[in-house]
């Protein structure tokens, strides 16, 4: 668990998004070992990393769910039924929900919901004039936590779309909760989208997380960059460098910043030490086989509806259904 720190609360006045920013690495950064939450990827710059990581030949998760989802557009339509609305959780740059939006009779409204607001409005503003026809009300916030979704009236049936594998980013613990959350926030009658990563090689997983471009690098470099930015933190970017390992006995993906030697790092006058060698442990990927993952969807309250794979077995789409 994270340790916990009693700070003198800095001067100026914080939104209560960087106050909780704050005191997340606050925590994150006293804790053994070190680690942040990877929600924090997700300013601009780091959302437009993120896009570019999508497109990377390495990079198999998007391309390969973008299939299995093409595959079987219609079907998810046909559960879904006429007049239904969708609920994203964890938008981004909305690729992916075009084609449920084109799948679907007559989709009456778009939600999406993202902790990177000017991100996703340019994604919802192109939408809105592709989709004249689809109510949005985007949701700049933290998915991860229990929210009250904006009136979607009484008409069609709540599909909430929970793409991209990001349920892997979750302990199972938090990813059984994260269900849990969706089941009460969609309500009685609803479904939920869900896209995960399955087992595979080793060396294809950590190729798909530590490019030969240096995208992914940069990615998680950037969280320090944002830090500085934000926090006024003064971490050397030259002194950490990006790893990614495949934790077999966890079935997962670990990004880390290592430190390259020892030094010393402020926030708010506190000082975190870092030994050679010595990691931030920033992001985790599991990938769940297909029983285990629905033996939590089940756990919280749904059941499964449909499951379909790409034709290698790398990546799942599952249709669940509220009980």
């Amino acid at each position: 668990m994270r340790a916990s720190s009693v700070l003198c609360a800095p001067e100026s006045q914080e939104s209560p998004e960087r106050a909780a920013f704050r005191a997340d690495v606050i925590k994150g950064l006293s804790a053994s070992p070190k680690q942040l939450s990877p929600k924090y990827f997700y300013d601009e710059a780091g959302s437009r990393l993120f896009d570019l990581i999508c497109r990377l030949p390495e990079y198999y998760p998007t391309r390969t769910e973008l299939g299995v989802l093409k595959a079987h557009a219609g079907d998810i339509a046909a559960l879904a039924g006429p007049g239904a609305s969708l609920v994203e959780f964890g938008s981004g740059s909305s690729v992916k929900v075009r084609l449920l939006l084109d799948a679907l009779e007559r989709p009456a409204a778009y939600v999406p919901i993202d902790i990177s607001g000017p991100h996703m409005r340019a994604a919802v503003t192109a939408l809105a004039r592709d989709y004249p026809s689809v109510a949005m009300t985007p949701v700049e916030g933290d998915f991860t936590r229990p929210l009250e979704l904006p009136d979607l009236g009484e008409g069609g049936r709540r599909i909430g779309f929970f793409p991209g594998s990001t349920i892997g980013n979750f302990t199972p613990a938090e990813a059984e909760a994260f269900l849990t959350h969706a089941r009460q926030s969609l309500g009685a009658g609803a479904a939920l989208v869900l896209g995960f990563d399955l087992p595979k090689d080793r060396a294809v997983l950590e190729a798909a997380y530590d490019d030969h471009q240096g995208v992914t690098a940069a990615f998680n470099l950037n969280l320090l960059t944002r830090m500085n930015r934000e926090l006024g933190t003064d971490f050397d970017l030259s002194a950490f460098h990006h790893r990614a390992v495949f934790n077999e006995a966890e079935s997962r993906i670990e990004m880390h910043l290592e430190s390259r030697a020892a030094q010393t790092v402020r926030l708010d006058g506190v000082r975190f030490t870092f030994a050679p060698g010595e990691t931030i442990h920033t992001e985790n990927s599991y990938k769940y086989a297909a029983p285990r993952l629905m033996g939590m969807a089940q756990a919280a309250g749904w059941r499964q509806a449909a499951l379909w794979t790409d034709p290698r077995r790398w990546f799942a789409v599952a249709v669940l259904e509220a009980v």
